[in-house]
């Protein structure tokens, strides 16, 4: 049931509901997974595939910040503290950052598109990171959504930043 209701709320509410559910330990039980989905799993560790996968992604988009970086290097103050907290995060699910990352993917050719994208690429990862906190036991889940909702922060943080002028310092009327 807690599935079907997520998917039905606002990316900003899948990202408190999974930071509810983690926190009531909802999903799988706190001290690991049920006694029907151990019947089934492997002989890894519960959520081990999960913090790989975490730390994949986060690799992925410190490759992104990078790039963005490299491209527009007026932006590199501005993302510097950003891309800090998601090398936190490849440490917090138990990898190690890199000092750089190359990036595959072609930088954008203007600075706010460079921001729009990395804003688009963190929100896209805090919702599935939300998703992940419903099907993970209790502490890994937790980890999840509080590094699910810094993403759905760091979004607001480069879409405000790529889409406004107030955020420039400058008056929105």
């Amino acid at each position: 049931m807690i599935p079907e209701a997520a998917a039905r709320l606002s990316r900003r509410s899948v990202v408190a509901a999974a930071v509810v559910a983690a926190g009531a330990g909802c999903g799988k039980g706190a001290d690991g997974p049920s006694d029907a989905a151990q019947d089934n799993a492997p002989a890894t560790l519960p959520g081990a595939a999960e913090k790989a996968r975490a730390v994949r992604d986060s690799t992925e988009l410190i490759g992104r910040y990078d790039a963005a970086a490299a491209a527009h290097p007026a932006l590199a103050a501005r993302l510097r503290p950003l891309r800090a907290e998601v090398a936190r995060h490849v440490e917090a699910f138990g990898g190690k950052p890199p000092a750089a990352v190359p990036s595959p993917a072609a930088p954008a050719a203007t600075a706010a598109q460079a921001l729009a994208g990395l804003a688009a690429a963190e929100r896209a990862l805090a919702d599935r990171r939300a998703a992940t906190a419903l099907t993970v036991p209790g502490e890994l889940a937790r980890l999840i959504a509080s590094v699910a909702a810094a993403g759905a922060g760091h979004a607001a943080l480069l879409g405000s930043a790529a889409g406004h002028p107030a955020s420039e310092g400058k008056s929105a009327r």
